[in-house]
């Protein structure tokens, strides 16, 4: 949801108007709150029955209200795509009105084009207009769009992260944020479960810590650690600090709009494969990323800001996190940080 940002700006700027945003999970309306580009969200249930889900009849009388509207359709999973289209069908909305991703993945394979990574696929897909639509009427912007996400938080959400930093005597401290976790742990479980691919081992964030500590005691010794979380994760969060045994560590566990704030005001992050990682690109903080199955090729974060990212592991080197070595997380968060403005205080405020 992160990534589509990139797309929304190409419509808002090819047909004139915000977008109107249909999905499912409650995240979306966080994500979108104030969104430039974004004018409704819906957020229909992920398993509830659609006749239960006044959601969707909410969706399907927007669509019904837009009837001259065109549709982009950005789900890819097979299982998925039948209650999409039942929406369509019971909204009345035409093919001709509509685009789907699944048609521009299949048109770029019998063309021998590479579309692998999400955001390339959401650029082609706003490429793309729907047959009852001419492409005349609707050119491509320009200037050029800038084809990659982008996530902005409001003055007074900025004001009130500022604030929370003062009130915790961290304001004006260069901030590294860990983010340890993944969705997995947002059931509140402290420790890592055997199956979970996108879990890195305690003891080896205890031992990132220790080396990031003392890195920054020798190079920005006024900086401070902040293993950041969701409410849920704080269990989890508190094992590894009590772990690493360390100095200038804290925790931060904040709801997802004051993590963006938080994200736009702080020196660099260290994360796992999860959405956290994307709004942290998103906002232009720098980032390195931790990959287990999921190849960084398709999902590493990137940043309309052009802030630098990057990922560690992922087919072929790993499957799973905890086949990465903590020394190969470490030296690519150095090599990062050697990317970085000298002053990187007023390079964090200026984001």
């Amino acid at each position: 949801m992160i990534m589509l940002t990139a797309l929304l700006d190409i419509l808002h700027r090819r047909f004139g108007k915000p977008c109107r945003v249909i999905g499912a999970g409650a995240w979306s309306q966080e994500i979108y709150r104030s969104h430039r580009d974004v004018a409704e969200v819906i957020c229909l249930g992920r398993h509830t029955a659609f006749f239960l889900d006044r959601k969707w009849w909410r969706a399907r009388r927007a669509l019904r209200a837009a009837a001259a509207a065109p549709v982009y359709v950005c789900e890819d999973f097979p299982r998925k795509m039948p209650r999409v289209r039942r929406l369509l069908r019971w909204s009345g909305t035409p093919p001709s009105r509509c685009v789907f991703i699944e048609d521009v993945l299949a048109g770029a394979k019998r063309r021998g084009q590479s579309l692998e990574h999400w955001v390339d696929r959401l650029v082609a897909l706003g490429r793309c207009t729907p047959p009852a639509f001419r492409d005349t009427d609707f050119p491509w912007p320009d200037p050029q769009p800038r084809c990659a996400p982008l996530l902005e938080v409001t003055p007074a959400e900025r004001a009130q992260c500022e604030a929370w930093l003062a009130s915790q005597a961290w304001l004006g401290r260069p901030l590294i944020l860990v983010q340890p976790g993944n969705q997995r742990m947002m059931k509140g479980r402290p420790h890592v479960l055997p199956d979970d691919h996108k879990a890195w081992p305690v003891g080896r964030w205890a031992e990132l810590l220790q080396h990031v500590q003392r890195h920054l005691q020798r190079r920005l010794p006024q900086a401070l650690i902040l293993l950041v979380g969701a409410p849920q994760e704080a269990a989890f969060l508190e094992l590894i600090r009590a772990e690493a045994k360390a100095p200038s560590i804290d925790i931060a566990v904040l709801p997802l709009r004051q993590l963006f704030a938080l994200c736009a005001c702080s020196h660099s992050m260290i994360s796992v494969d999860t959405g956290p990682a994307h709004a942290a690109a998103a906002m232009g903080l720098p980032l390195v990323v931790l990959f287990g199955a999921e190849p960084p090729r398709v999902w590493l974060p990137r940043s309309a800001l052009g802030s630098p990212v990057v990922g560690v592991g992922g087919p072929p080197v790993a499957s799973r996190l905890d086949q990465i070595p903590e020394p190969v997380v470490f030296e690519a968060w150095c090599r990062l940080i050697e990317r970085l403005p000298a002053d990187i205080t007023d390079s964090a405020a200026g984001r």
